[in-house]
């Protein structure tokens, strides 16, 4: 199994205090260096492509985001999206990650990836970037695999706790793509109703709340992963946030570690049945970092069976 990141991923820098913090990259690589995650092919991610880019963003979106990073300092984009000098090569070295790890599962260099990287992307929509996120990774990864491996099928699964709006928005109109997203309601960005359903390929399933493990795995087990396995993906590509879990601060859902663990396995067994067992997964949301650790480990353990 291959892990995809970059050292510049460490230095985009929000500035003091803010919740997507380099501390977060930091703590997942750290539990990533242990004897347990030895096996796994740790790859440099290569910077994305404007045309990789510009097959979900504005052509003019992507250009003013590259010319946006300060010199020094930050740059606001919106209330809670900064960019510091190294933001904009950390976005393209992200989104890059993502489409890396398509162009290896397809090619059979393993069944499955991870990128540990940062930003995330999953609330960047077509032309502005909010919620952290500058260019949507998992939506680049989606375009490449239909436009450079001609894929008719690819599911994109998001159990991140904030909604990921920005992929919705992308992929809306376009039925090649299944996006499914379990995530609390109500909450930031205040998208992801369930009568949001595009062209018939947005499922979105709100929780409420408190809720914790129980209704998170009733949810996927009868509702969600029956609707991934009718689709029939050729590729399964995950949307991981971790925020999800009960000790972090920005949300009220109460998720373990162990639920992470659980949900890739039972992605993977989607991925078996239709995609020849091929799954990407990138780095979304979680803002403890203890939590945040323990639940990656979790996720990459389940993805590599190590």
């Amino acid at each position: 199994m291959r892990l995809y990141t970059h050292p510049i991923c460490l230095q985009h820098d929000p500035g003091p205090g803010h919740a997507e913090s380099p501390l977060r990259l930091r703590a997942v690589l750290d539990a990533l260096d242990h004897d347990r995650f030895a096996a796994l092919d740790r790859i440099e991610a290569p910077r994305a492509t404007r045309e990789q880019l510009v097959r979900v963003h504005d052509a003019d979106y992507v250009e003013r985001i590259l010319a946006s990073a300060p010199a020094e300092g930050h740059l606001r984009l919106d209330e809670d999206t900064l960019m510091s000098p190294a933001s904009a090569e950390a976005a393209l070295r992200a989104a890059g990650a993502a489409v890396a790890a398509v162009d290896a599962v397809m090619s059979g260099d393993g069944e499955r990836a991870f990128c540990a990287v940062r930003p995330p992307g999953h609330h960047a929509t077509r032309d502005q970037a909010m919620g952290f996120c500058l260019f949507n990774n998992i939506a680049v990864a989606a375009a490449h695999a239909l436009q450079a491996h001609g894929l008719k099928r690819v599911a994109i699964a998001d159990f991140d706790v904030h909604h990921g709006n920005g992929t919705q928005d992308i992929f809306e109109r376009d039925p090649r793509v299944l996006f499914i997203s379990s995530h609390q309601l109500p909450l930031y960005p205040g998208t992801g109703q369930e009568n949001e359903r595009g062209a018939g390929n947005i499922v979105n399933a709100p929780l409420s709340p408190g809720d914790g493990s129980y209704a998170f795995r009733e949810l996927w087990d009868g509702a969600l992963l029956p609707r991934l396995m009718a689709f029939k993906p050729q590729l399964v590509l995950i949307s991981a946030g971790f925020d999800a879990h009960r000790d972090d601060p920005l949300a009220d859902l109460r998720l373990g570690s162990e639920d992470y663990a659980w949900i890739t396995e039972r992605l993977i067994d989607v991925a078996r049945a239709h995609a020849g067992g091929k799954v990407v997964s990138s780095l979304e949301g979680g803002y403890n970092l203890a939590a945040l650790a323990s639940s990656a480990s979790a996720h990459v353990a389940a993805l590599g069976e190590l």
